[in-house]
Formats: structure tokens, C-alpha cells, sequence
């Protein structure tokens, strides 16, 4: 019996068993040799296998291509995409079949990710993730979906055309409204990473087919991203604004994944182009994209520095590791300043990746180097994100049309009604309903002024 206020002393053979645990669990972290492809691959293949204990769209009566709460919709689509590059990374095929059937089923009736389960809520950040996950498929060459079903490159194309039909001259002078929809909170919020996500899609469509329209509306949407302020002229990427103000009370955060969707479509703008001005932009983004490292170790440092990272933003590091490695392939120039910070931060992710039962749960602090004892499916992913882009030099460039691309494309696809009546949904529109991007914007204003206000760079 244990009285109270003495302490508990263990037996040897406690003693010796934990002692035993603590040995072997040295031995259950996620090893990582970051010059050996077999090694990334094998660190790889334990992390995306925890990773996806937590998706269930696969078993019978689950919806697939839906992660459980409280994990958002387009966190799937993003979880999807990093699918697709492990498998094109490594050649396991392990999750195919559940990606191309989580991205068909929520490909929605007109193949552009606007489902009849997301008609409340869909913003259009989370409709770009899902346009991203398709657009890598067309450039991967990942298994084309029957005949019968929507191809990848039209279901890029199909999102990239529902968005062009969105873009908003009523207030801002143009630009994407974080929300589709008048009843969400955050229509009035015109975000970077909406406009960000389109520039994206449209730069790659552009290399992917050769068509001028795409690269049009790149260069429309990152001089538009300039001019209202949202891109400073030394390369940092704020949140966004209200319209309610013209775009005037501007929120002066940064978040890794703002500046990694407009890296990379700007590398494929220079691709596309050659134009000096693209290789100058790149440049200067990457040098401005310093301030979310320490000693090259990827951190999201408006949030893990005082420890407000939500479920989100837990995920938005691996998205910059994602495209900084791909930025590498179709803007060579860039290798030599990307590849020393996808290595250190591998490194320390993979230290990390050393808690839960399988010693494969990763932490979200990278910096630590070791587990922080916390566990999220979103950092997970962004683990898996950085570890397995340090396969880039191991695998082919994506392919386009004209070299090795398979997928076949709509130009037109997308052309069903996109905006519901608010007087056909039969059902309330509750707060969490709402959450369908990842904060609501009060909720956003209240967290960011604070908890990471002291984050504005001037």
C-alpha cells in the first residue's frame, strides 16, 4: 500500500524492465540516414504508416476521402497529394487504391472538389488543396482512374476554372475571398493562401499544357498579390484582409505555406517562361523564406515559439518542404539553397518521429530534435512531407502533355453551377460547420492578436 506523501519505490525487476523499455524505445525511433535512399524510404514508409492510422475513409460506412474530427476536409486533400508523392518517391503502391478512391468520391458532379458534403462549408484554400492533390497526379503520372471517371489533369483544370470564375474585381481590385459562400464567416476575408493556391494551379497548368490562358492568370494573380499589399517587396507573404476595409487593415502574419505555394508556382512560371523576372522573384522568396528556420531546421514560428499551433497550422511546414522540393526540379538553380534545409530538417524531423507505442509518432517542434509528446495527423504529414522530398534528386521531373504526361485534360470541365441557394440547404449552418478552412475568422483574430500578434514584420 502506498501511503500518502511517501514515495512509491520500485522492485529491481522494475527497475530492469524499465530500463529494458527505455533501451528498446532508442531503438523504435524513426532512424533516418539522409544520404541513403533506402534508408528515406524505409523512414518514410514509418511515418506515412502512422500517418494514416488515422484515416478511416476506407472502412465500410465511412466516407472516403473524409478525415474523422478534428481534422478538416482539406486536410484529406492534402494528405492525398503527400500519398501521391510517396508513392512516386518511393514505388510503394501501398495506398493507391485509397487515394484514387478518396480523390474520385470527393471529386464531387462536376469534377472540380465541390462535393454535395461540403456544400456549407468549402472555402477556396480548401478546394485548392484539393486541386493541388489532382494536379500532382497528372504531373506524377500516378495511376489514371477508369475511363469512365474524371482524369486528374481535368479535375486541376476543373478547379482552376470554378476559382478564375470567382476572382472578385466587387472589392480589393480582384483577388479570391477565403470563403465561397455569402453565408460563411470569412466571405469578407480575402486571404493569400486562396489567391496563393490559385496562382499555384494556374502555373502549373501552364507548364503542364502549354496554354497562355494559365499563365494569364498567374501573372494576373501574383501582380494582383503584390499590389493590394498581401506581398511585401521583400518577398514576405501576410495572411490577408478584410474587405470590409478595402483591404486596408492588412494581418501582418506569415505562415510557411504562403510563401511555399507562391515558390512554387513562380518556379513554374520560370519554367514556362524563362523571364528573368520569375528567377529574381524566386530568389528573393527563398531568401525571405530564412525567417522560418533555425539553423535550416523548418519551423512555423508564428505559433510553435509560444506554443498556439491549431490543428491546422500544425500541417503548414510540410507544405513548404513539399514545394521547395519540387521547386528544385523545374527551376534547377534553386537546388544548391533548397537542399541544405530539406536535409537538416529531415534530419531533426525524423529525431522527433520517436514517441507512441511503434516509436514512429512524430513531434511537431523539429527544432527539439527529439519528440515533444505531442501526436497530430497534421504533423505527421508534414514529417512525411520533408522526409521523403529529400528523394527529389532520386525520381524524374514532372511530366507535362508534350513530355511523358498521360492524364487527359477538359479545358472546359467545371462547368456545372458552383454557388447553391442559401435557401436550399433545410438545415442550420452551426459554428462548427464553419471551420471548413481551419479557424474561424473571429476565432483567428482573437488567437492571432493573442498569441502571435508580436509576429508582424515590418
Amino acid at each position: 500500500m502506498l501511503v500518502i506523501g511517501q514515495a512509491s519505490r520500485p522492485s529491481w525487476g522494475g527497475l530492469l524492465t524499465m530500463a529494458l523499455l527505455g533501451a528498446s524505445r532508442t531503438t523504435w525511433a524513426v532512424e533516418l540516414d539522409i544520404e541513403s535512399g533506402d534508408s528515406l524510404k524505409k523512414a518514410a514508409k514509418a511515418v506515412a504508416t502512422n500517418m494514416m492510422t488515422y484515416y478511416t475513409g476506407m472502412n465500410p460506412g465511412d466516407n472516403p476521402g473524409n478525415l474523422p474530427d478534428p481534422y478538416y476536409w482539406w486536410e484529406a486533400g492534402a494528405m492525398f497529394n503527400s500519398l501521391i508523392d510517396y508513392w512516386y518517391f518511393t514505388g510503394d503502391d501501398t495506398w493507391n487504391n485509397i487515394t484514387t478512391q478518396g480523390l474520385l468520391w470527393q471529386a464531387g458532379p462536376n469534377a472540380a472538389f465541390m462535393p454535395n458534403n461540403q456544400t456549407k462549408t468549402e472555402g477556396n484554400d480548401d478546394q485548392a488543396f484539393w486541386g493541388f492533390a489532382a494536379m500532382s497526379a497528372a504531373e506524377r503520372n500516378f495511376p489514371n482512374p477508369p475511363s469512365s471517371q474524371p482524369q486528374w489533369l481535368e479535375m486541376a483544370q476543373a478547379t482552376f476554372n470554378t476559382q478564375a470564375a470567382r476572382w472578385d474585381t466587387s472589392t480589393c481590385g480582384g483577388g479570391l475571398r477565403w470563403q465561397i459562400f455569402t453565408w460563411n464567416n470569412g466571405y469578407t476575408y480575402k486571404n493569400t493562401i486562396s489567391t496563393g493556391g490559385f496562382f499555384n494551379l494556374a502555373a502549373r497548368l501552364a507548364r503542364y499544357t502549354g496554354n497562355n490562358t494559365y499563365t494569364e492568370w498567374a501573372e494576373k494573380a501574383w501582380d494582383w498579390t503584390y499590389d493590394v499589399g498581401f506581398m511585401t517587396p521583400e518577398y514576405h507573404f501576410w495572411d490577408g484582409a478584410s474587405d470590409l476595409s478595402n483591404c486596408t487593415d492588412m494581418n501582418k502574419i506569415e505562415w510557411t505555406y504562403n510563401t511555399g505555394v507562391f515558390l512554387l508556382g513562380a518556379a513554374n512560371m520560370w519554367n514556362v517562361t524563362e523571364d528573368p523576372k520569375w528567377k529574381d522573384r524566386i530568389t528573393k522568396t527563398l531568401k525571405a523564406a530564412d525567417i522560418f528556420f533555425e539553423k535550416d531546421v523548418l519551423l512555423e514560428r508564428a505559433c510553435e515559439t509560444v506554443n498556439t499551433c491549431m490543428v491546422d497550422q500544425r500541417s503548414f511546414k510540410g507544405y513548404l518542404a513539399r514545394w521547395m522540393a519540387a521547386t528544385t526540379q523545374v527551376a534547377p538553380f534553386t537546388y544548391d539553397l533548397i537542399m541544405p534545409k530539406l536535409k537538416a530538417s529531415a534530419s531533426a524531423a525524423a529525431k522527433s518521429c520517436s514517441g507512441g507505442e511503434a516509436g514512429t509518432t512524430c513531434g511537431l517542434k523539429w527544432t527539439d530534435q527529439k519528440w515533444d509528446s505531442t501526436k497530430d495527423f497534421g504533423q505527421q504529414m508534414a514529417a512525411l512531407e520533408v522526409i521523403q522530398s529529400n528523394l527529389i534528386t532520386r525520381v524524374d521531373p514532372p511530366v507535362t502533355s508534350d513530355n511523358g504526361g498521360t492524364s487527359k485534360g477538359n479545358p472546359s470541365a467545371g462547368g456545372m453551377p458552383q454557388q447553391p441557394k442559401p435557401h436550399a440547404l433545410s438545415y442550420a449552418i452551426t459554428t462548427a460547420d464553419r471551420a471548413g478552412a481551419g479557424i474561424l475568422t473571429l476565432m483567428m483574430i482573437v488567437a492571432i492578436g493573442g498569441s502571435v500578434g508580436w509576429m508582424a514584420w515590418d
